[in-house]
């Protein structure tokens, strides 16, 4: 019975650390995910910034700032929401970093909550922006909600 007793202890402990180092891999493969979505919108790479987001009519965008706010609900609506940006925008110089607050992992979902601080020659701005995202059926993490509201008064 003690031998029973410590294969399945021992075999408990073994599950929990390859299930750590599996959410691990996931939190690191959400940050890279963010911060593509995020790089590749801020440089105006339309393909890219798409490739990070799933195409479901349940995708979802907001921002909100001193000048207003705005969401778009729908991948086809807020695909078409940025067409303009796409076309006329030039890609961005600034550094940007993000400060993780939280980051969890839910089977095949998964929420992040970050402070986004972008900082160029003229500006510099911080959000608090939060994520969700699924994992897709080939096993990468997508987009499927941003938020992102500005600190003000900016410091």
């Amino acid at each position: 019975m003690k031998n029973f007793a410590y294969r399945f202890a021992m075999g408990l402990l073994a599950f929990a650390s390859v299930s750590v180092r599996a959410q691990q891999k996931d939190i690191e493969a959400i940050k890279t995910v963010i911060a593509k979505e995020t790089f590749s919108f801020m440089n105006v790479n339309r393909k890219t910034w798409s490739d990070t987001w799933s195409k479901v009519p349940y995708a979802y965008w907001s921002y909100s700032d001193s000048t207003g706010t705005s969401y778009v609900e729908g991948w086809e609506a807020l695909n078409k929401t940025f067409d303009e940006y796409f076309r006329t925008q030039k890609p961005s110089k600034a550094t940007i970093t993000n400060e993780w607050q939280e980051i969890r992992v839910y089977g095949n979902g998964a929420y992040a909550r970050f402070v986004q601080k972008v900082k160029d020659d003229i500006d510099r701005d911080e959000t608090s922006q939060m994520r969700v995202l699924e994992k897709s059926k080939d096993g990468q993490w997508k987009v499927i909600c941003v938020g992102a509201i500005a600190k003000y008064p900016k410091e």
